[in-house]
C-alpha cells in the first residue's frame, strides 16, 4: 500500500515537472515567433527609405539620401549601444569596446564625404584613432576581453551579425560591380539602378547587424543573466524534490 502511495506521489510530481517544462517550451516558442515577426517588420521597413529616394526624391540616391542616412543612423545606434554597454559591464568592457569601435569605423567610412571637407581621405585617420582607442581599452584586461569575445561568438545572435557583415562587406560590393550592371542593361545602362541595388543591399546588411546587436545586448544584460542563473539553479532542486517524494 505504501508503495502504491509513493508511486502516486511520484507521478504527481513528475506530471507537475513535465507541465512546467511544457510551459517553458511554449514560452520559448511564443517568444521566438514574436522576435521573428519583429525582425520581419524591421526588414520590411528598410525598403521605405529606398522607395522615398527613388519615387519621391527623383532617384536621389547619393551620399545624403534617405537610404544612406538610414544606414548611418543604424551604425551610430549600434555603436552607441555597445559603448553604453561597455561602460556598464566591466567584465565585458574590452570586447564590447572593440565591437563598438568596429561599428564606429564603419560609420566613419560611410561619412567619408564629411571628413573630406577637412582633407580628402582624412576619414582613415579618424578611423585609426578610434581603432587605437578601442584596442587600448581592450588590452587593459586581455583575458576578460578574449573570454567576452568568445562568448559573443558562441551567442546565437552572432551568425545573424556575421551575415550582416558579409552582406555589407562582400556581397554588396560584388553585387554593385559596374561591369555587371553595364552588361545587364547594355545600351540602357542607368547608374541609379545600380546604386539602388547596391545601397539597398547594404541597408539589408546593416539591418541584420542592428537586429543581432539589439538582441545580443538585451539577452546578455545583467538582469537577464541573473534570471538564467536562478532558473538553472532551481531546476536541479525541483528534480531532487521529485526524487525524494518518490521514495
Amino acid at each position: 500500500m505504501r508503495k502504491g502511495i509513493g508511486r502516486l506521489k511520484y507521478n504527481e510530481s513528475a506530471n507537475h515537472y513535465t507541465g512546467n517544462l511544457m510551459r517553458n517550451d511554449l514560452t520559448i516558442i511564443g517568444r521566438e515567433i514574436a522576435v521573428f515577426l519583429l525582425a520581419a517588420l524591421v526588414l520590411a521597413l528598410t525598403i521605405v527609405p529606398v522607395y522615398i529616394d527613388v519615387a519621391w526624391m527623383n532617384d536621389a540616391l547619393h551620399e545624403t539620401s534617405f537610404t544612406e542616412t538610414t544606414q548611418e543612423c543604424m551604425l551610430a545606434m549600434i555603436a552607441a549601444l555597445f559603448f553604453i554597454a561597455a561602460r556598464r559591464r566591466p567584465a565585458q568592457r574590452g570586447a564590447l569596446t572593440l565591437v563598438a569601435g568596429f561599428y564606429s569605423c564603419m560609420l566613419i567610412r560611410e561619412l567619408d564625404f564629411v571628413f573630406d571637407t577637412f582633407q580628402h581621405g582624412s576619414w582613415v585617420w579618424f578611423a585609426l584613432a578610434v581603432t587605437a582607442g578601442s584596442l587600448a581599452v581592450a588590452l587593459r584586461t586581455p583575458k576578460k576581453t578574449v573570454h567576452a569575445l568568445a562568448n559573443l561568438l558562441l551567442h546565437r545572435s552572432w551568425p545573424v551579425m556575421a551575415s550582416g557583415f558579409l552582406v555589407v562587406l562582400v556581397f554588396s560590393r560584388l553585387f554593385g560591380v559596374h561591369a555587371l550592371w553595364q552588361h545587364l542593361m547594355l545600351g540602357d545602362y542607368n547608374r541609379v539602378v545600380k546604386n539602388m541595388a547596391e545601397e539597398g543591399t547594404e541597408l539589408l546588411g546593416y539591418s541584420l547587424c542592428w537586429l543581432a546587436s539589439v538582441r545580443y545586448l538585451w539577452q546578455t544584460r545583467p538582469a537577464a543573466a541573473g534570471v538564467r542563473v536562478q532558473i538553472t539553479e532551481s531546476a536541479p532542486a525541483r528534480h531532487a524534490t521529485s526524487t525524494v517524494t518518490s521514495h
